[in-house]
């Protein structure tokens, strides 16, 4: 009797595990799919940000490489 009761209780376990797991999963391909999006809706908004980086990137990269050198 007492083997039936923990073996209800761990598919009850079992099947919220389950679709909370399922719900990540569906959240995720959501998520996926608003990025895929929107970086194809910005596409020439993204290239403006990406190109206006550049220069920060070189000055991070500069600092670092200097950092590294110091040691």
């Amino acid at each position: 009797m007492a083997d039936e009761v923990k073996q209800k209780e761990k598919a009850k376990v079992d099947a919220k595990k389950i679709f909370w797991t399922i719900f990540k999963v569906l959240l995720g391909l959501v998520f996926l799919a608003l990025g895929v999006l929107a970086i194809y809706r910005w596409w020439g908004n993204l290239l403006v940000v990406v190109s206006g980086c550049i220069g920060l990137f070189f000055i991070l990269a500069g600092i670092i490489t200097l950092a590294i050198a110091k040691e």
